[in-house]
């Protein structure tokens, strides 16, 4: 008993642990989050936890997850820690890319990483209603979203879409080609978009604004590189 006590106070310490075990009142609970632990779960370190998946994912450390073992946890209730908006790009899942298991983390994907009112009405449930800690609004390298918006792509719906896009075009300062076949150009477009959907959830959201003023969420932008597998917070 003495030898298991050891370990998991060292997985704790390295980011071995699953984010719930870094929470628990026993070293031997592993699961998602029960409500008292995201009741105690600081904003900040709600976002830690997402830095050490991203860690683990990066360095090839994932954790051995029991899926079946969370379905039963989760099944009568949920009480994610925080919710993550990213873009439908297949190389960009945030469950893996930040090492989370079911019952986790909200997770929203739309191309682009835009945040229409759909995704912000999810974002106020997930925060105001389930306790979420946490918004994460992260855009990637090499995104084609963005390399549509800059060629002015029209198809169908997708045109709509990417009009959200395009202020961050006009609003991104970049010296040297402004075009799509700059992989440069591009993520920079990117992070600008990243900065203006976070304005917008905060000028267009009473509610996450008011709990960001209040202390009981954080708000952040983040890139992630699908070379290196990093995720850079602070967009």
């Amino acid at each position: 008993m003495h030898g298991r006590r050891t370990f998991l106070r060292y997985a704790i310490a390295t980011g071995l642990a699953s984010p719930a075990a870094a929470l628990a009142d026993s070293p031997s609970h592993t699961g998602p989050l029960t409500k008292e632990q995201q009741d105690r779960l600081s904003p900040e370190r709600a976002i830690e936890m997402l830095k050490e998946g991203n860690t683990r994912f990066r360095t090839g450390h994932m954790l051995a997850r029991d899926y079946r073992s969370a379905r039963h946890a989760t099944a009568a209730g949920q009480f994610p820690a925080a919710a993550l908006v990213g873009c439908l790009d297949s190389r960009a899942p945030a469950e893996i890319i930040f090492d989370t298991g079911i019952g986790d983390i909200f997770s929203a994907r739309l191309a682009g990483n835009i945040v229409d009112d759909d995704v912000l009405g999810s974002l106020e449930f997930a925060c105001d209603v389930a306790g979420a800690k946490a918004v994460v609004l992260f855009g990637h390298t090499s995104c084609g979203a963005v390399k549509g918006a800059i060629d002015g792509v029209e198809l169908g719906n997708l045109t709509g879409l990417l009009a959200h896009i395009k202020p961050a075009i006009s609003a991104t300062e970049f010296h040297g080609e402004r075009s799509s076949k700059n992989p440069a150009y591009v993520d920079a477009v990117a992070r600008t978009n990243v900065r203006l959907a976070l304005e917008d959830i905060r000028k267009r959201s009473p509610i996450l604004a008011g709990l960001e003023h209040k202390g009981g969420i954080q708000i952040v932008g983040a890139m992630y590189d699908l070379t290196t597998g990093s995720v850079q917070f602070g967009v």
